[in-house]
């Protein structure tokens, strides 16, 4: 049977939490705890190994990765798994070895004041051996504990301790690289909704501006372009490559939706692959037109042929008043 409660004194009475520890040290382990967001995530292959590696240096057929929270121990790893998921924090070995910073080990159970009556021990899994090394983080609180279990009572010889209290290193650094991780891809969300919501607002403000100028996405920026300097659009799969200045720009667009972010009395759809600025066009030549795009090294105009869609011939002639 379990030890009655009442045979303890109260919390309010001791000024302790059922840890052993002091409330204000409970709470601030279970902070830290959850600041991981570890609870109940599926199994993971670093922590697998390292219980399992345990579970060799130790020579226990169990050893577990245990956490602990307000109401119960949870194994984030276990070597054999028919052993529980989780059980009550009461019940756990590993709530004693958290009150402390070293090896926390117990040879015998039934022979333990504090264990010979446990459930564990008088029933299945028939613990004897217990033997856990805190978690501790980089400011002193212990998560849970990295232990090796038993059916037979043992004891440990200095090197496998010395091995448990690495491999528990171990398991801490690899909670630490988890939790960077998600912090990491929290802020990488965060910025793309930011970038989300500034392109957006953007558009719509320089929209409102006349179309003078406009705002395109380039390499997770926001990059301002005025209308004046874009030479011409030419439209390449989902994509467009805008020209501007001495500059190409390579954003992912439609040339419909470009065509009506630019200003129409600057600009013309001359052909389904490109847009061109209109006093940029030099000549008309059956169904090409010869623009300019850049000075060339002798200060002449540079010329580039443009084919003429028949779709969009007259519009275009009577833009320029040849009709």
């Amino acid at each position: 049977m379990l030890l009655e409660e009442s045979s303890f004194p109260s919390e309010a009475q001791s000024g302790l939490s059922q840890s052993g520890l002091s409330r204000a040290q409970e709470i601030r382990r279970l902070a830290a705890l959850q600041s991981y967001e570890i609870m109940d995530t599926p199994a993971e292959a670093a922590f697998d190994d390292l219980a399992r590696l345990a579970s060799i240096i130790c020579n226990t057929p169990i050893s577990l990765v245990s956490l602990l929270d307000g109401e119960r121990q949870w194994f984030k790893a276990r070597t054999d798994q028919n052993w529980p998921v989780s059980t009550p924090r009461e019940l756990a070995f590993c709530q004693q070895a958290i009150q402390g910073k070293t090896l926390y080990e117990v040879e015998d159970a039934t022979c333990h004041p504090l264990f010979e009556h446990n459930a564990l021990v008088t029933g299945a899994p028939n613990i004897r051996f217990y033997a856990g090394y805190p978690l501790l983080t980089a400011q002193g609180d212990a998560l849970g504990t990295l232990c090796a279990i038993d059916t037979v009572p043992r004891r440990l010889n200095d090197g496998q301790r010395d091995a448990l209290a690495v491999l528990s290193r171990e398991v801490v650094a690899h909670l630490e690289l988890r939790r960077a991780r998600l912090e990491l891809e929290m802020e990488r969300q965060k910025l793309d909704d930011l970038l989300r919501l500034a392109n957006g607002t953007a558009e719509s403000l320089y929209l409102s501006r006349s179309h003078n100028e406009i705002f395109i996405k380039q390499d997770h920026r926001l990059i301002r372009l005025k209308t004046a300097d874009i030479r011409y659009v030419e439209a390449l799969g989902d994509y467009v490559n805008i020209y501007a200045g001495s500059e190409r720009y390579t954003i992912y667009s439609t040339m419909k939706e470009l065509e009506t972010r630019l200003p129409a009395h600057d600009f013309a759809r001359v052909h389904r692959k490109y847009i061109v600025r209109l006093d940029r066009i030099i000549a008309i030549e059956s169904d090409a037109l010869l623009m300019e795009t850049d000075r060339g090294a002798e200060g002449g105009p540079s010329l580039l042929p443009v084919p003429i869609g028949n779709s969009f011939k007259a519009g275009l002639l009577s833009r320029l008043n040849l009709v």
